[in-house]
């Protein structure tokens, strides 16, 4: 897998679309974290054809950066729901946003006022940056490294990209639905996954770290397919020219795709790239 189009096949017709968007998780990824031959060999096969492979994620770098160099993707990632464009080949940063944490902060206290306590996490700026843990805040099972806390006041001591949320009663579009209307004015809301709410810097999405990232390859969103899953993927399916989900993907993701495809478990990806194949 790669970025590079230096290898564009002299024989083969090009590749209908120039740029590949992937989300990570529940999309490229299957539940093991890898990903399989088929969809390897898939995306291989269009970069020889002249296209460019993103990976695009909600994930910060640092819980990125392992799974690109496994893939040995040297290329650009857009990380932590576009505020990081990461060079992978490169192992550093090419831009970050941070999140104004007093909005952030008074973000938190107008949702708790609303909805109650919440319980809190928080991802710290920069290609090392930890993920902190409040008390109570459920973190998934996974290889994934974070600091746990015994309070919140460490949260807000350094730059972060993002600020998570969980409530213990509300489900997660119950939640994201509330911190928007209490305080979208202030910071921008997104949900990414089980149990994955998120504050983000206002105006940021996919689609801002995406089209960064197409700009610096000469594309743009009429070259671009996207793949995705979640609702954190609605603004790069608005950004590209086509957006496809997965087939277990969120209603509100399905409801704007233009086509929904099998799941990460079963070559979605892959499937849709051989067409053109």
């Amino acid at each position: 897998m790669t970025l590079s189009t230096e290898d564009a096949g002299s024989a083969a017709a090009p590749f209908p679309y120039q740029l590949i968007a992937t989300d990570l998780d529940g999309t490229l990824l299957r539940s093991d974290e890898t990903v399989s031959l088929r969809t390897r060999d898939a995306l291989k096969a269009a970069c020889a054809r002249g296209a460019a492979h993103i990976v695009v994620t909600g994930r910060a770098v640092p819980w990125t950066r392992h799974i690109l160099d496994d893939l040995g993707y040297e290329g650009l990632a857009v990380c932590g729901q576009g505020a990081q464009l990461y060079h992978a080949g490169e192992h550093r940063l090419l831009t970050s946003v941070t999140l104004d944490r007093q909005l952030a902060g008074l973000a938190v206290s107008k949702i708790e006022a609303e909805v109650g306590p919440l319980a809190l996490a928080a991802s710290r700026d920069g290609v090392a940056g930890e993920v902190l843990v409040g008390p109570g805040y459920r973190v998934q099972e996974g290889p994934l490294p974070v600091v746990e806390l015994t309070g919140t006041d460490e949260l807000w001591t350094a730059p972060l990209n993002k600020v998570y949320l969980q409530h213990p009663g509300l489900s997660d579009d119950a939640l994201a639905e509330v911190a928007r209307q209490v305080a979208g004015d202030l910071v921008g809301v997104t949900m990414a996954g089980a149990g994955i709410v998120e504050l983000l810097p206002l105006g940021l999405s996919k689609a801002t770290g995406l089209s960064l990232a197409a700009r610096r390859l000469g594309l743009k969103a009429a070259d671009t397919i996207a793949f995705g899953d979640m609702p954190n993927d609605i603004p790069m399916f608005a950004w590209a020219a086509h957006g496809v989900a997965m087939a277990d993907a969120h209603a509100e993701l399905t409801a704007v795709a233009d086509e929904v495809t099998t799941s990460n478990e079963d070559d979605g990806i892959a499937r849709v790239l051989e067409r053109w194949l």
